[in-house]
């Protein structure tokens, strides 16, 4: 696992959330790994292959992390922390589970940590969010690349549109699938423009 300050940076000098692995509580809540007394491992992929792993140990109010990192130029090295959980009712009854983050000075009320050397906040790894540096057309093909997910449609917005999945209504359907189509649309125009400046600044004095 790389350490904090690793990975791509942009010209302010700020990774984003997607540029490092994420350990969500939800997702921990949701498949009951956080049973006290449970311990269970957590993977991250890549094509297919296992690039990272940690192991959790679940506790009363908190759990503990477990992996290996490699610091730059340096050997591997054993991790081993707790990471505080915390309970908060929600409006409609029940609790939502928190992360407390385990960075030195930090503690912020988290539902999600971002791995490096230690799994700390976005805000002391200073990430920003990868929406941010979205171009319109990079947006619109994001969105309707969720509407394709949605629909269970091959995802990419180049590939065909699928068929109406079992069970939706067609109302439903229809809608979904006119906003998926503007949204192309619109990816579509921005590349186009792009290709364009690209192509004059390519051209001959």
């Amino acid at each position: 696992m790389g350490g904090i300050g690793s990975g791509r940076r942009y010209q302010d000098g700020k990774q984003t959330t997607t540029d490092m692995r994420a350990l969500d509580v939800r997702y921990l809540h949701r498949q009951g790994l956080l049973t006290p007394g449970r311990t269970s491992s957590v993977n991250w992929s890549r094509c297919g292959n296992i690039i990272a792993s940690l192991q959790i140990e679940a506790q009363d109010q908190q759990v503990i992390l477990r992996y290996r990192c490699q610091r730059l130029n340096s050997d591997w090295e054993n991790m081993e922390y707790p990471v505080t959980l915390e309970k908060t009712g929600c409006h409609l009854g029940g609790q939502r589970v928190w992360f407390r983050c385990p960075a030195q000075g930090c503690g912020k009320r988290v539902a999600i940590l971002y791995g490096g050397n230690v799994f700390a906040c976005r805000h002391c790894h200073t990430l920003t969010y990868a929406s941010t540096r979205e171009t319109k057309d990079d947006r619109a093909s994001r969105k309707a690349d969720r509407i394709r997910e949605k629909l269970g449609w091959e995802a990419g917005i180049l590939n065909p549109n699928g068929i109406k999945p079992k069970g939706m209504h067609w109302k439903t359907f229809h809608q979904l699938q006119l906003k998926h189509d503007v949204l192309v649309n619109q990816s579509l125009a921005g590349i186009i423009r792009r290709l364009r400046l690209f192509e004059e600044d390519e051209s001959p004095i």
